[in-house]
């Protein structure tokens, strides 16, 4: 059975309810889990030898990238607590979400990656990509897809 979940979040509705869903199997299991949040790092603009104030700095930037971080986490982390799972947290900034995710399982030996499917399909899915897609194509760690019931057709 597997003993150590990644969950990552982003704090959207479907990825909540894969947190949920994720903790009471820990629950159930024994598991501890590692919820992580992917924060997109600050990127200035392709025009920035244009003389255009930004506004806001790198810093500033961060600061509030990683305060949005710490309210989804937070959030995860007292809903573990309340089902006596041991939960640790971890916030990346980085521009490859998926990657970022197998990374991350791979670092910390997770067994299994828990995570939602945004429901997307036809033309959105094929604009926008599909994070959960990657993992899956590319993770050597198994994967569990949880979809709201609302999403599956």
């Amino acid at each position: 059975m597997y003993k150590h979940f990644l969950i990552p979040t982003d704090g959207s509705e479907p990825s909540e309810a894969a947190v949920d869903a994720a903790l009471k199997l820990a629950a159930e299991t024994g598991a501890k889990v590692l919820a992580l949040n992917i924060q997109m790092p600050f990127v200035p603009p392709a025009f920035a030898e244009m003389p255009i104030a930004a506004p806001f700095t790198d810093a500033e930037y961060e600061k509030a990238v990683m305060q949005a971080s710490e309210r989804v986490l937070a959030s995860v982390k007292a809903r573990a607590d309340a089902l006596h799972v041991s939960c640790k947290t971890l916030t990346k900034l980085d521009t490859s979400v998926w990657e970022t995710i197998i990374d991350v399982a791979d670092d910390e030996a997770c067994d299994l990656i828990f995570m939602a499917s945004h429901g997307r399909k036809g033309l959105a899915a094929l604009i926008l990509g599909s994070e959960t897609q990657k993992v899956l194509t590319h993770s050597g760690v198994p994967v569990l897809v949880h979809r709201r019931p609302q999403d599956a057709d």
